[in-house]
């Protein structure tokens, strides 16, 4: 379990540009239901504190003739000189016993924001490589992990017949490339489709969905998420 209080903790990082989103509001529903089912929650609001997304060569403190990220992820891991914005980070990160991905689904995927503090942040040498290993010999195996999303499609475009084709093909790279393979139990995603062609009435039973999901998930923790 967290050390924070002896209590699980939750870090959700959101991204979404509006901070009056219907994407915002899913993912202030989830911070709300989590810290009544006795969370400590952590909201990482990735537009409204201005990450940089771009992983470069300049923040890292010495590098060879040729970059290799990963190699001074690794380095700076060991030395103590990871930038101070992602050391933070990356220290939130550790602290979650549940991540939650709070995102809209634009072009099939997440935002360029969130992926960029994945590049950034999911370290080598911090929670995966290094001494570490993959997949459920990664730091972060034996804590859970879930998407909550909306999109611009409708629930039927994204069944297997659907114009689009399985939300499951889309949401793969992400399950399985990102949070699997850093050690992550990825429970079911929380998904709204097309928030924007509901009615305030829709939008508020859509919430309340959200809500009795995330109440599952702090549910079903009821024994120590990870040692």
């Amino acid at each position: 379990m967290s050390t924070f209080g002896g209590v699980p903790t939750a870090l959700i990082v959101h991204a979404h540009p509006e901070p009056h989103s219907f994407s915002a509001a899913q993912m202030a529903t989830a911070a709300r239901t989590l810290n009544g089912a006795g969370y400590h929650v952590d909201v990482l609001d990735l537009y409204a504190e201005g990450w940089a997304p771009v992983l470069r060569r300049e923040q890292f403190a010495s590098t060879e003739d040729r970059f290799k990220p990963q190699a001074e992820q690794v380095r700076a891991v060991r030395e103590g000189t990871l930038d101070r914005e992602v050391e933070a980070h990356l220290q939130r990160l550790l602290a979650a016993d549940l991540l939650v991905l709070s995102f809209p689904m634009w072009w099939f995927s997440m935002p360029a924001v969130l992926k960029g503090w994945v590049d950034r942040v999911f370290v080598m040498g911090g929670v995966f490589g290094g001494e570490h290993g993959f997949f459920e010999d990664a730091a972060l195996a034996g804590r859970r992990a879930m998407l909550l999303l909306t999109t611009g499609g409708s629930a039927e475009a994204f069944e297997p017949d659907g114009a689009f084709g399985p939300m499951d093909d889309f949401l793969f790279h992400i399950r399985r490339g990102m949070l699997e393979f850093v050690g992550y139990e990825v429970l079911d995603p929380v998904v709204t489709h097309k928030p924007v062609r509901m009615t305030d009435e829709e939008r508020g039973v859509a919430l309340r969905r959200v809500e009795r999901a995330i109440a599952d998930v702090a549910g079903a923790a009821t024994a120590p998420i990870r040692p």
